[in-house]
């Protein structure tokens, strides 16, 4: 899609030479004055503290006790107070922070591995402590070549007057720790280059690829500047492969940040380092990648959680008003800017050096624009399986619905076929919970024993006391959404997300926002080989209270289900430091329990 229709000669006649190209101005204007006092408040803060210490026995702690987030605070820590330094002398000019800077810059330099812990099992001897000898690319270590690139790219006489030798050492270590690796390998998981490696690749593709083109952009020789150029479209278009034409991530929005958005930054790249010569906002799934954001948006900062995104994201409204401008789409260009404002005038991008620079050259068009949220009606994705639909187009208020099919081999997989969330009033109603802070465990054999990641903690029934599994052949099947102005419906065949031992031969579930009767319905019908035991689950933030038989309040709304069912409300202790802030202190999970139920039989639930 990408790289067809490009050679590297082509490629070559496009790219502006990088002796010649700019990405940004070498003096910064029209930066509104107060994120100029801003970033130079926090380059002034970063002056005269310690460096964070990066110990070998906290990088080990990944393999000792799982923990992977120690070493990341520290590295993370590290390389944020290097940004500030040198955005603080970008922006000022007059030498006060470079000292400083060059410290930051040489421990970065010094370090043995860029990268996180979690991801040295990808060297052939690397095994708690880093392979020095065997410089591997994730996300971590081209994430830190960016941010070098970025530096040297803006401040290289600045830096070249405290010795020559420092923006030397940058390329040195950028060209042999990113730029030849990639340039010569090509069995890198993310890169899906490798016909042995048959798994789709995910996030980390365009994430990592962003971060590879803007080296190979700045630092590539002319010879091979072209030819590496055209490795990452290669790569790109094994990201899109994974796509189906509505353009639905199936990592969910929170991950759209480092997927659909860095796909965006590559592409926005190419835009500018070639004069707009190489263009491919034009191309319809890429179109339709930009507007997922909007269509998985419920409310202010909450968003559809499925798999491991999270309930709430700080979404960044100026990359998603940038993507809106260039694929000529307002609906999104004014759901960038409503993004950016929710918490008032739109501020810099605080992620990468790459985006803090872009949004701050845009910022002022940015508050600009009016800010306008898209709150479709309903939209329907059925390449990942996933049903939104709202009960008033270009509002938050009543019911919202999200219902997903899928399978159980999705990227960042929870075992949740059949799952649905509900919102009133843009507040969460029934919810998916989302994931903890990652450990090794979240990433091995044992990922399933998370609760976050088990069906029996999601909107769904477990059938016969067991719960559904992991793996492709896990899925939903005969997925059909029905959509009218009065209703907007999902009908799919769920059991064949269940185990054999489950004895599910049939479990079609229908989930529906009743605009007309301003309900959630829920009815599910099954078939099974045996019927021992039969229980539904509801997550939910809300405190329960049974009223009547058959009646449940939550908050201002009830939940209806056959009178004879038995109910049990477990309290589920939240104390992740990633889940708690959105959830409090607990989360609720209601369980209702049809007695004796029949082998073959049908069960409506309704939420008014």
């Amino acid at each position: 899609m990408l790289s067809g229709s490009q050679t590297p000669a082509s490629l070559a006649a496009a790219l502006i030479p990088a002796a010649q190209w700019r990405a940004y101005p070498t003096q910064p204007t029209a930066i509104p004055d107060d994120a100029r006092a801003a970033i130079l408040a926090a380059g002034e803060a970063a002056l005269g503290q310690s460096w964070p210490s990066l110990p070998a026995t906290v990088l080990l702690e990944f393999r000792r006790i799982g923990n992977r987030s120690h070493y990341e605070a520290l590295n993370s820590a590290r390389r944020r107070r290097v940004r500030e330094l040198a955005m603080a002398e970008y922006l000022e000019g007059k030498g006060r922070f470079l000292d400083e800077l060059t410290n930051g810059i040489w421990l970065v330099c010094e370090e043995t591995f860029w990268g996180y812990p979690a991801h040295i099992h990808a060297q052939k001897a690397g095994s708690g402590l880093p392979d020095a000898e065997e410089p591997i690319v994730d996300l971590f270590a081209a994430e830190t070549a960016s941010l070098l690139a970025w530096i040297h790219h803006l401040l290289a006489p600045s830096l070249a007057k405290v010795s020559p030798l420092l923006p030397r050492r940058i390329e040195y270590e950028i060209r042999r720790r990113i730029l030849d690796v990639c340039y010569t390998r090509s069995d890198f998981g993310w890169m899906g280059l490798d016909p042995k490696i048959t798994r789709a690749v995910n996030n980390w593709n365009p994430w990592i690829c962003s971060n590879w083109l803007t080296t190979a952009l700045l630092f590539e020789p002319a010879e091979r500047r072209p030819r590496a150029v055209h490795k990452i479209l290669t790569s790109l278009d094994r990201f899109l492969d994974g796509y189906h034409p509505d353009g639905g991530c199936d990592e969910g929005p929170s991950y759209w940040g480092r997927a659909g958005a860095s796909l965006f930054e590559c592409l926005d790249l190419l835009h500018r380092a070639s004069a707009g010569k190489l263009d491919f906002f034009q191309l319809p799934l890429v179109q339709e990648i930009g507007r997922y954001i909007y269509r998985v948006h419920i409310d202010r900062d909450w968003y559809v959680n499925f798999a491991d995104a999270s309930a709430r994201i700080h979404a960044s409204g100026d990359l998603i008003y940038r993507y809106g401008h260039r694929i000529q789409d307002a609906t999104l260009m004014a759901h960038g800017a409503y993004a950016a404002s929710l918490d008032g005038p739109a501020q810099p991008d605080a992620g990468s050096i790459a985006r803090q620079l872009d949004s701050l050259f845009n910022l002022a068009e940015l508050r600009r624009a009016k800010p306008a949220a898209a709150f479709p009606l309903e939209s329907w994705m059925p390449g990942i399986g996933v049903l939104t639909a709202r009960q008033q187009q270009g509002s938050a208020q009543g019911f919202f619905l999200a219902a997903q099919g899928g399978h159980n081999a999705e990227s960042h997989n929870h075992n949740d076929v059949g799952n649905f969330i509900v919102y009133h009033n843009g507040q969460p109603i029934l919810v998916d919970a989302g994931v903890e802070t990652y450990t090794a465990k979240t990433f091995s054999s044992q990922r399933y024993d998370i609760w976050t990641m088990q069906s029996a903690y999601h909107n769904l029934p477990t059938i016969n006391g067991v719960m559904q599994s992991a793996g492709r052949e896990f899925e939903a099947r005969n997925a059909r959404a029905t959509r009218t102005p009065a209703l907007a419906q999902l009908t799919l065949d769920i059991a064949a997300a269940w185990p054999s031992q489950a004895g599910a031969t049939a479990y079609e579930r229908t989930i529906a926002l009743d605009r007309a009767a301003s309900r959630i319905a829920l009815t599910d019908r099954w078939k099974l080989t045996t019927a021992r035991s039969l229980e539904w689950n509801f997550m939910t933030p809300l405190h329960p209270k049974q009223t009547a038989p058959g009646k449940l309040v939550l908050g201002n709304l009830t939940l209806s289900f056959p009178e004879s069912y038995k109910v049990a409300i477990d309290e589920v202790p939240v104390t992740d430091g990633r889940l708690k802030p959105i959830w409090g202190a607990s989360l609720r999970r209601v369980r209702l329990a049809a007695p004796a139920p029949p082998a073959q039989g049908e069960a409506a639930f309704t939420l008014a």
